[in-house]
């Protein structure tokens, strides 16, 4: 019987991986001790209980990123935060580490090598992080999500999926999906959605272009965000709502899509074969242009920058690429060089290989 420590969290892009790589150690073998390690302050502190999972803390000890008093205080509270992870190994008899990037990650990969304890890497973004590049180094597998992500030893190996979007057959849902939005499921429907707070980019282009979308004989389902000025129209093919907790149905019922690129959704959008239309999150290191640009280099999906997504160029660009069903259906095609749904295994394939 094996002991696992997954290490991660802070966001749902550290969290959702992580889990769904314990969810598929468990399935294969329910006899395996399948623990996380992360924050207090972390997401992972309510969705890791929730799930089902032990979950082992380590301090909070973010890098310094300019000589100050916390940097000062770093080597110490890192010091504390590789042995509480010792500890953790030593206690459990963990045999395996797994990071997944995260303030948890950087800790865990030093214990595991202190330890002598092999280690793995998985890199969500097309620009690693820090932790992950310093956990590469002395790593027993390196895996990436996206091609030419630069890790020391990386292997392509996709994101491990959440299991109702991996195994999604979109085409058994759909009815249900239009019935749960109110929409027709014999006529094109266009997603649009921002995040979980949404995107004011996104809200205000729909807000001036969702009729043109319309007139080109397409639906619309607009999830506008929880905190929102939007105002709903009511008309029939324009669905607007605060939050979509059903994206499986939502994707289930996509013709195309218009979204942010955050490398969990480019990567569920990739492997279900939707074709995509990206406005990258332009706050930040440029990460999430980075995430889509294997996509839009295989001609799955295409790029507007965030301060040119007018409802100008929603009419301009969009809507003719709506009425093209001949460049749709490449772009879905192409998508079958950049997504995988087989995230989760791969990863595992990378622990059985360190082990």
């Amino acid at each position: 019987m094996t002991t696992y420590l997954l290490a991660g969290g802070g966001t749902a892009g550290h969290v959702n991986p992580l889990l769904a790589v314990a969810d598929g150690l468990r399935a294969r073998d329910p006899e395996a001790t399948v623990l996380v390690l992360g924050t207090r302050e972390g997401l992972e502190a309510r969705l890791v209980p929730q799930r089902g999972y032990e979950l082992l803390f380590v301090d909070k000890v973010p890098f310094p990123r300019r000589p100050d008093g916390a940097a000062a205080r770093f080597p110490a509270r890192f010091r504390r935060a590789i042995a509480q992870v010792r500890a953790h190994i030593r206690e459990r008899g963990v045999e395996v580490v797994v990071g997944f990037g995260g303030y948890a990650s950087a800790p865990a990969y030093t214990a595991a090598r202190r330890e002598r304890v092999p280690h793995v890497v998985h890199e969500a973004n097309a620009k690693p992080g820090l932790a992950n590049i310093l956990g590469a180094r002395s790593a027993a597998g390196v895996g990436i999500v996206f091609d030419g992500t630069p890790l020391r030893g990386a292997r392509t190996v996709g994101m491990p999926l959440r299991r109702e979007i991996a195994d999604l057959d979109r085409a058994a849902v759909r009815e249900e999906a239009a019935a749960r939005f109110g929409l027709d499921p014999q006529r094109p429907v266009l997603l649009v959605f921002g995040g979980s707070l949404g995107a004011r980019r996104l809200n205000d282009a729909l807000a001036g272009g969702w009729s043109d979308v319309v007139a080109a004989g397409w639906q619309v389902l607009h999830a506008t965000g929880e905190r929102n000025d939007v105002a709903d129209p009511g008309h029939p093919d324009y669905r607007v709502v605060p939050y979509i907790d059903r994206m499986d149905l939502a994707f289930a019922l996509a013709d195309a899509i218009v979204s942010r690129a955050g490398a969990a959704t480019v990567s569920e959008i990739s492997a279900l074969g939707i074709p995509a239309v990206y406005v990258p999150y332009a706050v930040g290191n440029g990460e999430q242009a980075l995430n889509a640009s294997a996509a839009v280099r295989a001609g799955a999906a295409r790029l507007i920058p965030d301060a040119d997504f007018t409802a100008e160029r929603l009419r301009t660009e969009v809507v003719p690429l709506l009425t093209d069903s001949a460049a749709l259906a490449r772009m879905g095609a192409a998508t079958a060089g950049v997504g995988t749904r087989h995230g989760t295994e791969n990863v595992i394939a990378l622990i059985d290989e360190a082990l």
